[in-house]
């Protein structure tokens, strides 16, 4: 290994290091003990996906979750990020409660505690029940409604062993993906879709931290967002306000609501219809919430430029291969370790956010298998820059307490199926064996030694 130009000490003793998973992507168990169908079974099984691969089976963690967290363990992180899936609690989405479901995630928490591992748990990680998704989903307005019963449910079922909560995991991307460009699940397209579900979205996030404050004690609350650095192509008035509207669009959109700032209707004015057709009185101060912690998860920056052919935003991105850029990832992302200060120091900007942690970071590679051990050193050496990039802004001051690495082991990466390999531990899918890759022996090293 090489010698690090920092170490795990420079952090500081409260320092949170772990690693991240999501229902979805890899507990497999997809129609057993109870469980009822999420919009991501649907749309993988209406072959929507490359190559027609689905999360059935995924990884297995439904049944092997003992062994990976020891894997985890002997890589030294102390805690683990995993989301629940909504509907293994509830397979109809808002009545009938599974209980096998609960006893399922009640086991997995017992062993992070008893391994010593701190459970830190998503509520919704996209894998909405397809029972709501047929009343409408995330466009209906009793999602709120539907929203806080699981909400209520998860937190009085585990809230006296877990007391790290995030709300939503990128809402972002959720409803753009899944209902503006239809490339996630459900598959819904159009301002139609996309506007109601970012109002109803942005006030179950605040919602669900009102319940997790009012059923756990002690509770650190959070939620987590996509972030990126949206630098414009060129030094033209042009390209620069269109940098400035992804920015509002991509960083601002659901963190500013929770601050009491409203939507970004300036840089965005087409978002006013959030409010004229879809708000009621009193929308926005419910939309409010004061979080403990907000949860980055930046992978990448784009560089935008003006378009005359992308109505309402009138921007596109100028690809990093068009760029030349030198690195990129198998997901096409350009590899600027800068990116993930850059988003640490413009989050700390805004005053009412107290204590930022990187709930996600990590990246897709080709793995090298050699006699049974795998060799990742582009994946190594991206989270050895990136890692340094947030010691750079915690010495500057900014109150950044957390890294999660994304992720555990290699999974079913949404609408790209199984190829991109994000994983600190390699998964052989056919078999289900596991090997610790060498970014995990990294990991092993710099938080042990």
């Amino acid at each position: 290994m090489d010698i690090l130009p920092y170490n795990r000490n420079d952090f500081g003793p409260g320092f949170t290091w772990g690693a991240a998973t999501a229902a979805y992507q890899v507990e497999g168990a997809a129609a057993i003990d109870g469980k009822g169908p999420s919009i991501w079974d649907t749309f993988t099984h209406r072959r929507r996906i490359r190559g027609g691969e689905n999360g059935d089976i995924a990884c297995e963690f439904y049944h092997r979750f003992e062994s990976d967290l020891v894997l985890l363990k002997q890589m030294g992180f102390k805690a683990f990020r995993f989301s629940l899936s909504w509907p293994r609690i509830m397979p109809e989405g808002a009545s009938h409660v599974n209980e096998k479901g609960l006893q399922f995630y009640d086991r997995l928490i017992d062993q992070c505690l008893a391994l010593g591992i701190e459970p830190w748990v998503t509520l919704y990680h996209w894998d909405l029940p397809q029972a709501l998704e047929k009343k409408g989903g995330w466009t209906n307005r009793t999602m709120i409604s539907w929203f806080s019963r699981y909400v209520d449910l998860c937190t009085k079922a585990f809230g006296d062993k877990v007391k790290h909560w995030m709300v939503l995991n990128e809402p972002l991307v959720f409803t753009a993906g899944g209902y503006f460009a239809g490339i996630h699940a459900p598959g819904r397209r159009g301002f139609s879709n996309f506007l109601p579900a970012v109002h109803h979205a942005v006030l179950c996030q605040s919602e669900g931290g009102r319940i997790i404050r009012r059923n756990v004690k002690d509770a650190r609350i959070g939620t987590t967002l996509f972030c990126a650095p949206f630098d414009p192509a060129s030094s033209s008035l042009r390209d620069a306000r269109a940098a400035a509207r992804i920015d509002a669009l991509g960083n601002r959109l659901f963190i500013e609501p929770a601050l009491g700032m409203g939507y970004p209707v300036r840089e965005v004015p087409f978002l006013d219809q959030i409010m004229k057709r879809y708000g009621r009185l009193g929308d926005l101060e419910r939309a409010r919430f004061d979080f403990d912690f907000i949860g980055l998860q930046n992978y990448f920056r784009m560089v935008i430029r003006h378009d005359w052919f992308t109505p309402y935003f009138w921007a596109r991105e100028v690809s990093p291969r068009r760029r030349k850029v030198e690195t990129i990832t198998e997901m096409g992302w350009e590899v600027f370790p800068e990116s993930l200060y850059r988003m640490l120091k413009q989050f700390s900007e805004y005053p009412s956010i107290r204590e930022l942690i990187v709930t996600e970071n990590g990246a897709a590679f080709p793995d090298q298998l050699r006699n049974g051990e795998v060799a990742d050193p582009e994946r190594t050496a991206y989270y050895r820059n990136f890692i340094a990039q947030v010691l750079r802004a915690k010495r500057e001051g900014i109150n950044v307490t957390g890294y999660f690495a994304w992720s555990l082991m290699d999974n079913f990466e949404w609408s790209e199926g199984f190829k991109p390999r994000f994983g600190l531990v390699h998964v052989d899918y056919p078999t289900q064996k596991r090997t610790i890759k060498q970014s995990g022996h990294w990991f092993r090293e710099f938080l042990t030694r």
